[in-house]
């Protein structure tokens, strides 16, 4: 017998039932028969183990343990959608992309919005090469071994697939399969799990993926990213990823109006309860990837998608009392806390209630029945009082004067809807909230220390600023509740390594109020350092893209305040990056500064993005539409005519790929 083609040949068959089973629905062979085939490829397996491979289905029994799951950047970042929650949202965004892409018809891939946790799975060479969580969409935690073990995941493709490609999609748990887990659960008297879709989330992060593997959680993939995909449309990319092997719900529908997108959406408002798994919304997209490209993107969300969020699930409950938050800007939240009830697969016992205008607006009291609802099915929020069960005595609801933390006068700025405590450095929630933001994943990502022990470490004296975290040391720490030896040194040496953490990332993370990432990346951008942005004055900080008067007027207030310059101090002795790197000045000059430009078509010898970052490496500014204030186009092939024929008629200059690049 030859050993190597036996296991090839089982390899190859036990894929195909596993195809069958899982992605078509559609068995050939009874289950003892898969289990007795995948028994002797193990025992083929553990005795020739010269003939390892990677993609062996064997390798879904999992049994590989992760101690600690690597973080990794994502090759393509990873979005978010803008929600519409009208046939008028909807309408409006059409309107937004018929005035960038002129008179291109246009038409729309309709998709399902699984209700799941987000995962980007890159393939090269066919086989499986590593699986990453959505993260904050910049960078996810690696979860290869644990995905790996999903059957309807696929180890080895089918066809004629690229290179290298990343492919996106949604870890769900479907009814049945939870609904069993849940009964396994009571009866070994433990509690069951709320929901699918946390159940689904929580298992990819199990240490043991031997665990995972007993979990029926199945993947519905909805994207591919990469280049020379060979793909043209939305829809041709849903029906590739089906013949590579992946499972593609087959729901979708192209459509070519707004009005066959409200009648799919319509059908599946009604319909969706029919289905196995969890669905939330419906999925827009316009269908050409290429007038995707031309859409681009805003800071958080593609401009060329928008889910269309079923309505959301409403109860009534009793609001016991209202409480009062201090974020670390000092804004005041109120709070209500609820009698317990279920919403949409989860026990709600808080909500916000936004600001005093908004109690004021709903007359909303202690002791009322109030109707809640998950804003975009996430967010519990109140909507209305049932004023007809408003007990006798019930008094109106006055705002609180005074923090509920420091006792200091609240105040409100004309315009602003919220109350904030002024009391900035004295007031404690401010003060470990902004530890709590520096020490974030998005901002410095200090590894060993979490909110938690932020809080004992101010309530201990420890720390009263960020700057004070880089004098902590072992032996201060060690005293400290719950906190070992390793834990010590683990947070000791985290702190040491945040100071490797990127110019741009540390601006982010010093708290400016409204200064959030993309802005951060911006004034690193156009100041390299924070002495010179320190000095910068509103005037000039308003002529940077996307900086208003709000928040250059922040920017300048926050560097005037000496324990604000003081902290900047401490951090630079010791040794946090607070100016560009040279790696990152290398590339960059003003060459452009000051002009505006549009890129459209097909590129040969950069990318549309390489195109996008060459401009703003060299001071330039990208826009996505045509305007008096474009100073070229960029036209690549295939450029619509639309774009060609509005740059003509404003006389703005329309120059090649080429022509860009010895301007640079």
């Amino acid at each position: 017998m030859d050993v190597e083609s036996t296991i090839k040949d089982l390899r190859e068959e036990l894929r195909d039932h596993n195809y069958n089973y899982y992605v078509l629905d559609n068995p050939t062979i009874t289950d003892f028969e898969f289990d007795m085939k995948l028994k002797e490829l193990q025992d083929l397996e553990a005795k020739h183990p010269e003939f390892y491979d990677e993609s062996s289905p064997t390798i879904r029994v999992g049994g590989m343990v992760t101690k600690h799951f690597e973080t990794v950047v994502h090759e393509h970042r990873m979005y978010s959608l803008d929600n519409s929650y009208s046939k008028e949202d909807l309408e409006d965004w059409e309107k937004r992309i018929q005035r960038n892409l002129g008179d291109a018809p246009v038409s729309y891939t309709c998709e399902l919005k699984y209700d799941g946790a987000s995962i980007s799975i890159t393939y090269e060479n066919g086989k499986l090469l590593r699986a990453v969580t959505r993260g904050d969409g910049f960078q996810g935690d690696d979860v290869t071994t644990n995905i790996k073990t999903i059957k309807s995941v696929p180890l080895q493709l089918k066809g004629d697939y690229p290179d290298k490609f990343d492919i996106r999609g949604e870890i769900i748990l479907p009814f049945d399969g939870f609904a069993k887990m849940n009964e396994e659960r009571i009866a070994n008297g433990e509690e069951p799990y709320m929901n699918p879709r946390n159940t689904a989330s929580g298992s990819l992060k199990l240490q043991d993926s031997s665990l995972v593997a007993q979990r029926p959680l199945e993947c519905l993939l909805y994207s591919i990213v990469g280049r020379n995909t060979g793909i043209s449309t939305q829809f041709e990319m849903l029906e590739k990823a089906r013949e590579w092997g992946f499972k593609v719900p087959t729901v979708a529908k192209l459509c070519h109006s707004t009005q066959e997108v409200m009648e799919f959406v319509e059908y599946w408002d009604v319909n969706r309860h029919s289905l196995p798994y969890e669905t939330d919304g419906v999925v827009v997209k316009v269908n050409n990837l290429q007038h995707q490209e031309e859409l681009g993107y805003t800071a958080k969300s593609p401009r060329w998608a928008m889910a269309y969020k079923f309505k959301a699930e409403q109860v009534y409950t009793v609001l016991n009392e209202i409480t009062y938050q201090v974020g670390r800007t000092g804004a005041i939240t109120p709070v209500a806390n609820l009698q317990p009830v279920l919403l949409a697969g989860t026990t709600v016992k808080r909500a916000s209630l936004h600001n005093a205008d908004q109690i004021e607006k709903l007359d909303i009291r202690e002791g009322d029945t109030v109707f809640v609802e998950k804003g975009g099915e996430i967010i519990p929020k109140i909507i209305g009082v049932d004023l007809a069960k408003r007990p006798a005595d019930s008094k109106p609801t006055e705002y609180i004067m005074e923090c509920p933390e420091c006792h200091t006068a609240l105040m409100r700025t004309p315009g602003d809807a919220k109350h904030y405590c002024p009391n900035e450095y004295g007031c404690p929630p401010q003060i470990t909230g902004r530890i709590q933001h520096y020490i974030s994943r998005k901002a410095m990502d200090i590894e060993g220390l979490g909110g938690e022990t932020v809080e004992l470490l101010f309530k201990e004296g420890l720390i009263n600023d960020y700057a004070d975290l880089y004098d902590l040391t072992k032996e201060q720490l060690l005293p400290l509740e719950r906190m070992a030896e390793k834990s010590a040194e683990n947070l000791v040496q985290g702190v040491a390594d945040s100071v490797k953490v990127p110019f741009e990332r540390v601006l982010f993370a010093l708290g400016i109020r409204y200064v959030g990432e993309t802005v951060a990346k911006k004034l690193a951008k156009a100041y390299k350092s924070v002495d010179a942005l320190m000095v910068a004055t509103k005037e000039e900080l308003v002529s940077v893209d996307e900086i208003g008067d709000r928040i250059a007027e922040s920017v300048v207030d926050f560097f005037q305040n000496p324990k604000n310059l003081d902290a900047i101090s401490r951090l630079r002795q010791k040794g946090v990056q607070l100016e560009l790197s040279a790696e990152k000045l290398e590339n960059q000059t003003d060459v452009l500064k000051g002009a505006t430009f549009v890129v459209s078509g097909v590129f040969e010898t950069v990318s549309r993005d390489e195109l996008k970052k060459l401009i703003e490496d060299n001071g330039g500014k990208v826009g996505s539409s045509i305007s008096s204030k474009t100073g070229y186009l960029i036209a690549g092939d295939k450029m619509g005519p639309s774009k060609r024929t509005k740059a003509e008629s404003l006389g703005i200059p329309i120059i090649t790929e080429q022509e860009f690049l010895v301007m640079i």
